[in-house]
């Protein structure tokens, strides 16, 4: 038997969870040095998972598990991960360490000496318990077991909303909390619709598979196989409808237009690190399942689907971009560019071309990385003048030039600036549309230009100019923030210049996804290419 690498990434930080939750109340300073240590430890398991992997192996899944469960439902405990699923989870394994730093005191009781109440073990807690569902969900193979993790990730995430939402602003602490606890129900209504609709598509997938293979299955895999060798032929009605139970609850995840209302509101509530939890971490499994699920098991239906999913994501595109453009809130800002930005990956994914779908996998590492970098910045400013309105700020570069710096090169990234990690993806998923729908293509387009307006006039109204009085003492970025962001910016440069390590490893899976559709690349019309000579 093999090493269970899989299942021990997954159930270091769950421990951790455990452990940081079971700190003494007055030991908070120990409890984050202990989530932090399970941070690191995760990660460590992540590089060891991507030095086992090997590309160019043969068969969609390495490092395989499984192990019956429940045999009667034939549900089994089975993991594996391909070239997507092993760059995510390092990417989560990453980002989490760099969450917990930023918001080291976020969680801190505002009453100084306070022994009883632990709001800061249960923070960093929650941190871990999230990432440890996350990591399960990439690396799940039976749909089932995913299923459980997809929605109990719900329920920390939820407390981490509507109990830890940042303290800026001018509102009293009940008009907080209700407005946190606004965003955390409707966050948790939306997604547990979604996954109500799932449920009800994973439970039809069953019944087919147990009507036609004599045995149900939830196995990735066996169903995939099995249509492959036409022993289950799943009527083009039926296959329509389940590929709309998946895609709904992924939708809702991702977020794509018009499900994607809750999004501003949970991420203008949070804390700066929770929000970037959100939407470099959780909402990647929406759209790391349209992959893995969508397109593999329900091939025919994906097809049939794009057109409108083609339209939907570019709404999502301008809608998001020029909701971005009309912000008055630097956390509501944010949070519509990332809608934008998912309607980008949707787009790609859905292109049904290779340039598409490759932009799209290394589009989701990348906004990772770069809505990470821009949004810890715009916590660590909010924190300094305590109030996440545009208006209040101005010359912030001529009294905090690192911070101003920092948040310039993670705007940079939020447009796509060449050189910078986002540029790359977006260059790919923007020529794989246009290959196969030249219209999109060029609708799409004006995101980018939608982005340059949204991200530089943020810049200019927040950071230069003449100096407002209440930033006048604004300190510059310390040691622990210098942390944080460095590594973030590094990034962007070294991914912005040389992608290839990143896609050498997605691009296989790619392949192997686009074969299991059935689609090829469109080829060039001979006679064009005639008149062009």
């Amino acid at each position: 038997m093999s090493f269970p690498l899989l299942t021990l990434t997954a159930a270091v930080p769950a421990v951790g969870a455990v452990a940081t939750a079971a700190v003494p109340a007055g030991r908070r300073t120990a409890a984050k040095w202990l989530a932090l240590a399970f941070s690191l430890a995760t990660l460590v398991l992540a590089a060891v998972q991507l030095v086992r992997f090997d590309p160019d192996a043969k068969g969609p899944f390495q490092l395989t598990e499984s192990h019956a469960w429940i045999k009667d439902f034939g549900v089994r405990y089975e993991l594996g991960v391909d070239g997507i699923a092993v760059v995510l989870i390092a990417l989560a394994a990453l980002l989490i360490p760099f969450i917990m730093l930023a918001g080291w005191h976020d969680a801190d009781p505002q009453e100084s000496g306070s022994s009883r109440w632990r709001p800061t073990q249960g923070f960093f807690a929650l941190i871990l318990m999230v990432e440890a569902m996350v990591v399960i969900s990439f690396e799940a193979t039976d749909v089932f077991l995913f299923y459980i993790f997809f929605e109990a990730m719900l329920i920390p995430m939820y407390f981490l909303i509507g109990g830890f939402g940042d303290r800026a602003g001018e509102r009293t602490e009940g008009d907080a909390a209700a407005q946190r606890s606004y965003a955390a129900v409707k966050f948790l209504l939306y997604n547990l619709v979604g996954g109500l609709i799932m449920l009800a598509a994973v439970i039809g997938l069953y019944a087919v598979t147990a009507d036609q293979l004599g045995t149900g299955t939830f196995s990735l895999q066996e169903i995939v196989q099995a249509r492959a060798a036409g022993k289950l032929d799943i009527a083009t009605t039926t296959e329509r409808a389940l590929f709309l139970g998946f895609f709904f609850a992924f939708a809702v995840k991702a977020p794509l237009w018009p499900l994607h209302t809750w999004l501003p509101n949970a991420m203008g509530e949070a804390t700066a690190p929770v929000a970037v939890l959100i939407t470099a971490v959780v909402d990647k499994v929406g759209t790391f399942a349209m992959l893995r699920f969508c397109l593999q098991l329900f091939p025919e239906a994906s097809k049939w689907a794009t057109p409108v999913i083609v339209v939907l994501s570019l709404i999502s595109i301008l809608y998001g971009a020029l909701l971005a453009v009309g912000q008055r809130d630097i956390k509501r800002l944010v949070a519509y560019a990332s809608i934008s930005h998912f309607g980008f990956i949707v787009l790609g994914i859905f292109a049904m071309t290779s340039q598409g779908q490759s932009g799209a996998t290394l589009y989701m590492v990348n906004h990772g990385i770069s809505t990470a970098a821009l949004m810890l910045v715009a916590g660590f400013l909010i924190s300094r003048r305590g109030s996440r309105l545009i208006a209040d700020y101005g010359g912030v570069q001529k009294v905090a030039p690192v911070l101003a710096g920092t948040f310039l090169v993670g705007g940079l990234a939020t447009l796509s600036l060449p050189g910078l990690a986002p540029f790359v993806s977006e260059f790919l998923v923007l020529v794989g549309t246009f290959s196969r729908y030249p219209a999109a293509g060029v609708v799409a387009t004006l995101g980018i230009v939608l982005a340059a307006l949204y991200v530089l006039v943020l810049y200019q109204r927040t950071m230069t100019g003449p100096v407002k009085e209440e930033v006048r003492g604004m300190p510059d970025l310390r040691a622990r923030e210098l942390a944080v962001v460095t590594p973030l910016i590094a990034l962007l440069l070294f991914l912005g210049v040389y992608p290839k390590p990143v896609t050498e490893i997605l691009d296989p899976a790619v392949r192997h996804t686009m074969s299991q559709v059935h689609e090829a690349d469109p080829q060039p019309d001979v006679n064009d290419v005639e008149a062009a000579k």
